[in-house]
């Protein structure tokens, strides 16, 4: 058993794709895990599979109260929060012509919100315990914009820099990686409704790789020693372009 085994780690967004690869590959190596998001009957299968030191909630990221519940069931359950991965996010990619302000402010809401609002959920705590690890699943899209993903990428960039803006605050106490996918299989492309648009992503998602690389990703920068902070990591298919 791995070093995982003392950890207690929360994933949001942790139903399907990337959460749902990181919690098993994470339950394999032994660490407790707290998972958090809006369907709870996935989660009741993930929890089913993974066994005893695993909790899951109900949780909607863009509700604080919500994601400072999830933080207080690892901490009644574990005693502990050593690793918060803020996982949940939305892709629904348009172009600006087309006006899609709820689409707009949805991803506003989940992928920048929600991730301070886990940040918010988790920081008393981490500096308390004088230890802790955030990573933030950020996006290749959060390096280079392309027309449709101009909000989207955005809030990529946001969380880049919150997630820069914490490690320069938290230095010596925190650790902070940000971790950018690139075509990845996943549920994230279900939610572009423009079928040009649509197509278009298909095409790229035709080279994706498996979730599971993201996880071998979060398994590495967690299993660092603690003065080694793995800042930045991004992934991409290798046929990738953008």
């Amino acid at each position: 058993m791995s070093g995982l085994s003392e950890k207690t780690i929360i994933i949001t967004g942790a139903s399907s794709g990337l959460g749902e690869a990181m919690a098993r590959k994470l339950a394999a190596k032994g660490a407790k895990l707290v998972l958090g998001a809006r369907r709870l009957d996935k989660l009741q299968v993930i929890q089913k599979d993974l066994g005893e030191n695993v909790r899951i909630m109900a949780c909607d990221v863009t509700d604080a109260r919500q994601v400072d519940q999830l933080a207080k069931l690892a901490l009644d359950e574990f005693g502990r929060i050593d690793v918060l991965v803020n996982n949940a996010g939305v892709m629904p990619l348009s172009f600006f012509s087309e006006k899609k302000l709820d689409e707009w402010n949805q991803m506003i809401d989940v992928n920048i919100r929600g991730v301070l609002h886990g940040i918010a959920a988790v920081l008393d705590t981490m500096n308390a315990q004088q230890s802790g690890h955030i990573i933030n699943i950020a996006s290749v899209a959060g390096h280079v914009v392309t027309p449709s993903s101009g909000v989207y990428s955005a809030t990529k960039f946001a969380v880049r820099a919150i997630s820069e803006g914490l490690r320069q605050e938290s230095r010596g106490q925190l650790r902070t990686t940000i971790i950018s996918p690139g075509a990845v299989t996943s549920e994230l492309t279900q939610s572009i409704s423009n079928e040009k648009v649509a197509k278009g992503v298909d095409k790229l998602y035709e080279d994706a790789i498996d979730a599971d690389a993201i996880a071998r990703a979060v398994v590495y920068a967690v299993e660092q020693p603690d003065d080694v902070d793995v800042n930045e990591i991004v992934i991409r298919p290798t046929k990738q372009a953008l």
